[in-house]
């Protein structure tokens, strides 16, 4: 049991722990200090239910059906070509966009109880949220690592590969919220708008890397 656990936990991390456009956009978020608990736990339950789908067997499905890949593959390009070019967009003509540490939520009096650091230009909830679920889940690398490959390790399990899944939640849900929480201590050096620049253009050619990898033969 705790072997198969730790197993999981290692791989799941493993997997995880990688620069791609669904850590970069809960880093962003984490930044910004915006939806920061409801994107983390977005990213977690969305890998919790893939890596018990994965386990449960399903990630046959992939290796029978290859054709699914590659409309989830040709989908996320495109998806993820249009984040990069509101990205490039925002470095190319700011919003202004930069860290408070003195402006406090709306409701809140400046200086008061529950006083954190905003940023301008906040982004609405269901649109944090619909970006968040179409980074994961037309990811076509979600499928072959989380699914397929994950779920094919713990097949070799045997009874123990529930406790091989558990570890790999657990690896998945401690990532996205350290990644999440611990990110606003990058809030420091982006206090400015020439700051948010350098980061939306980074992310933007990173964005655009990915989706070409994503079509481009290996």
């Amino acid at each position: 049991m705790s072997a198969a656990l730790l197993s999981g936990f290692a791989l799941g991390l493993s997997l995880i722990v990688a620069i791609g456009a669904q850590n970069l956009f809960v880093l962003r978020q984490g930044i910004r200090r915006e939806h920061v608990l409801v994107v983390a736990l977005l990213c977690a339950v969305s890998d919790a239910a893939l890596i018990i789908v994965g386990v449960s067997g399903a990630g046959w499905v992939l290796h029978s059906v290859p054709w699914l890949v590659d409309v989830v593959r040709w989908a996320g390009a495109a998806f993820l070509l249009g984040y990069a070019a509101l990205a490039a967009r925002r470095a190319w003509r700011p919003t202004g966009a930069a860290l408070d540490a003195h402006a406090a939520p709306a409701g809140v009096p400046a200086n008061g109880p529950g006083t954190r650091p905003v940023t301008a230009g906040a982004t609405t909830l269901p649109a944090v949220v619909a970006t968040c679920l179409a980074l994961t889940w037309l990811n076509p690398h979600v499928y072959l690592d989380t699914v397929f490959l994950l779920g094919t390790v713990a097949a070799t399990q045997g009874a123990d590969r529930w406790w091989f899944a558990a570890g790999a939640v657990v690896a998945s849900t401690a990532w996205f919220l350290s990644l999440a929480y611990g990110s606003r201590y990058l809030g420091r050096w982006l206090a400015t708008p020439r700051a948010w620049r350098v980061l939306d253009g980074a992310i933007a050619v990173v964005m655009a890397a990915i989706a070409i990898s994503l079509v481009l033969p290996a």
